[in-house]
């Protein structure tokens, strides 16, 4: 199923990657003490932004599927068709992992 969305200027849809619910020595986590996910699959992408000085538009640099890390609290959660998801700028995103 394909979501009929896109982002306006830089931002970026993102899908967030679940919660951790196990350690990596086996410890269960529990559900309130787990962390905010920080990493995610790019769903959907603006068209960029216009840069002030000369108004040309500069393309976001990451395209739909690419892996990325974000900040913790980077981005607007929202629930669409069913599925959790953050919006939030390109600036927001710190790495596109390999």
């Amino acid at each position: 199923m394909s979501l009929n969305v896109t982002p306006i200027g830089d931002r970026i849809l993102i899908e967030a990657a679940p919660a951790e619910t196990k350690t990596a020595s086996g410890i269960y986590i529990p559900e309130t003490a787990q962390e905010k996910p920080q990493r995610g699959t790019v769903v959907a992408v603006g068209q960029g932004r216009y840069a002030e000085q000369t108004g040309t538009l500069i393309p976001i640099s990451v395209k739909p599927g690419d892996k990325v890390l974000y900040g913790k609290f980077a981005g607007q959660e929202f629930t669409l068709e069913g599925k959790d998801y953050l919006i939030m700028r390109e600036s927001d995103i710190y790495v596109v992992l390999g």
